[in-house]
């Protein structure tokens, strides 16, 4: 074989360079930057437009209509009105508490592999999810019809009416209708957590009790919190309902007052004011609290309001973006 054909670039002496090949020199020049144009989406500005319109007309016809709004003022504030609107919020986180507590016992209960409780427990959901709480709510206040007399053998003895008072027909019909919706909340956030641990806390020796308590229920709180939340907003608004057997909540509290001044769409006004205004400070504290057990299952927690709207303003300026 030829030399030549055995030299390779190694073979170069040191402190020489190849000879370059001759031709024109190329000069290569920098390419511009490119620049990013955002798409214009005209048709969002146009629905947007029109549910302003749509928006703007609603208030110009309630402003317009013949509504005292000045009567609406003078009542936001009114003792008997916020005297009622504690009422509800008492009755409503009362009967929450009972529908936890019931949850869970009913949930554990459901999923025994004794048939007896597992039966009980499926029996007691499905009445209570099976019958409007308005009903239950007569059901309890006429109880008296049914048992004239409330009996605990050598305990208590006592009229049924004076027993049922509206604060208990009230806790009674909200928190037990409550706890068959809690039963299939938790049972459903159970049922979320891996078998696996529940058969590994088994292996380290720990009891069925201690293991729902330490292991399985606060695993399955991410996915209780979220429903939960949601229905005890539904509670605190179906707790009007509760006017029906005259406790004195909010909505009650506002028809006595309409009754007397016979400004009847006004003090609805008012009574829908309060409800939007607590169920507004509940749905904040929900966010929070779901964004809190939320950590370590999502990369990214979700934005704050106050995060959104910082995101939302800077997005209007809509700058192009070079590349």
């Amino acid at each position: 074989m030829s030399e030549k054909f055995k030299k390779g670039p190694s073979d170069t002496p040191p402190g020489d360079s190849p000879t370059p090949a001759s031709g024109p020199t190329v000069t290569k020049e920098r390419p511009e930057n490119i620049r990013a144009i955002p798409v214009r989406h005209y048709g969002r500005y146009v629905s947007g437009a029109l549910v302003l319109v749509v928006l703007v007309w609603l208030v110009l016809a309630f402003a317009g209509g013949n509504v005292r709004w000045a009567t609406v003022g003078d009542y936001i504030t009114n003792g008997n009105i916020i005297a009622g609107m504690g009422r509800t919020l008492l009755i409503s986180v009362l009967s929450m508490l009972i529908g936890l507590v019931l949850g869970v016992v009913l949930a554990v209960m459901r999923m025994s592999k004794n048939p007896v409780t597992g039966g009980v427990s499926w029996l007691y959901i499905w009445f209570f999810r099976g019958t409007p709480v308005y009903v239950q709510l007569l059901l309890w206040y006429s109880l008296a019809l049914i048992f004239p007399v409330f009996e605990i053998p050598f305990i208590f003895k006592d009229e049924m009416s004076d027993v049922m008072t509206p604060f208990v027909v009230a806790l009674l019909g909200l928190g037990l209708n409550e706890g068959a919706y809690m039963a299939e909340i938790v049972r459903a956030g159970i049922q979320s957590v891996d078998h696996g641990q529940t058969e590994a806390s088994h292996a380290l020796g720990m009891t069925q009790t201690k293991t729902m308590r330490r292991v399985v229920l606060p695993q399955a709180m991410r996915v209780i919190i979220p429903p939960t939340g949601n229905e005890f907003i539904n509670l605190l608004k179906t707790s009007s309902l509760v006017a029906v057997v005259s406790y004195p909540d909010l909505l009650r509290s506002a028809q006595i007052i309409s009754g007397r001044n016979y400004a009847v769409i006004e003090m609805l006004f008012v009574a829908s004011f309060w409800y939007l205004a607590l169920t507004s400070v509940f749905s904040i504290g929900q966010f929070y609290l779901e964004r809190r057990y939320a950590r370590g299952a999502l990369r990214e927690l979700p934005l704050t309001p106050w995060q959104k709207v910082k995101t939302n303003v800077l997005s209007l300026r809509r700058p192009e973006v070079p590349r």
